[in-house]
């Protein structure tokens, strides 16, 4: 079980959730938290990250890295998306077996669940049915990634655990046009409609499908909370289990930003899957919930979007 001396190795730890898991470590005062930078040692290359374990010889490890992005890029970088997940967290993975990690938390996402699952979301529903087209390559090496991990714990009795957070956002953002996730850019476009001066908000698709979302620190703690546990189950949603339609969170930021625009509804682009939201009950019966509101979280994210963007 994790302690304060543990030796911790969080990959990707300058991504979105990995730079919010090595803040609560930081803060929480754990002195032993390994990082690496990509320039340093490439998680595509299984020898060096073999190599890399056999000298840190870390006990727990946190897998924060990914390849991620948003739907366009999602569907167009299709098997880079597929390969470079699927190498990185097997070499992760494997890495950690080999060198006798006995704990390790793999952060997944919603989208492993079928397109057209029943709502909410139970972590029953996996391999149900069929995947959203647009990020199925994404999907499908997060699913070989948790089967992995459970595998492992049958056949080895290690104690790796499956954290599925829903739709993250927070400090250290991807706000790229065509490559970030739908609310931190809906937040770059309200942005620029306050700074413009811009009459239109322009939101791809019909603005109806349901989303939920997670503020990065509830799932940096989800994380610390359960290396703390020995759960009997592999895979754990992680979310607020509540959502709303992205229609309404352009109205919360036009709300918050104060800006008089009319929103305008770009149709040719795609909706995605129409509702997501999570059972995130497994996870409370342990004593997790999330903590963070929405307007809380936007605060948080905004003035560290503003201290990058503005």
């Amino acid at each position: 079980m994790i302690n304060k001396n543990s030796k911790i190795y969080v990959a990707g730890h300058n991504g979105l959730v990995g730079s919010a898991i090595l803040r609560k470590l930081k803060e929480k005062k754990y002195k032993n938290i390994i990082t690496v930078e990509r320039r340093k040692l490439d998680l595509l290359n299984q020898k060096d990250v073999f190599s890399f374990f056999k000298r840190q010889k870390p006990d727990l490890v946190i897998i924060a890295a990914a390849k991620v992005g948003g739907v366009y890029h999602n569907n167009l970088d299709r098997a880079d998306f597929i390969y470079e997940n699927l190498q990185i967290q097997n070499n992760l993975i494997y890495g950690s077996f080999k060198n006798k990690v006995k704990q390790l938390v793999f952060l997944g996402s919603s989208c492993i669940y079928p397109k057209n699952s029943k709502q909410p979301l139970k972590e029953d529903y996996l391999l149900s049915g069929k995947l959203e087209e647009t990020n199925e390559p994404y999907a499908i090496a997060k699913i070989a990634g948790v089967k992995m991990c459970e595998a492992f714990n049958k056949q080895y009795k290690t104690n790796y655990i499956c954290l599925m957070p829903t739709n993250t956002y927070g400090p250290n953002d991807n706000y790229n046009s065509l490559n970030s996730h739908f609310f931190p850019a809906l937040i770059k476009k309200a942005h620029e409609c306050k700074i413009k001066n811009k009459k239109t908000l322009e939101i791809w698709g019909t603005g109806k499908p349901l989303r939920e979302l997670i503020f990065v620190d509830d799932i940096a703690e989800a994380c610390i909370f359960f290396l703390k546990k020995k759960i009997k189950e592999t895979v754990l949603n992680i979310g607020t289990g509540k959502d709303m339609r992205i229609k309404d969170y352009a109205d919360f930021l036009i709300n918050q930003l104060k800006l008089n625009v009319k929103v305008k509804y770009n149709k040719k682009k795609p909706d995605g899957t129409y509702r997501k939201v999570m059972d995130v009950t497994k996870a409370k019966n342990y004593g997790w919930k999330a903590k963070i509101s929405l307007k809380e979280g936007f605060e948080i994210t905004y003035k560290d979007f503003l201290s990058k963007f503005n």
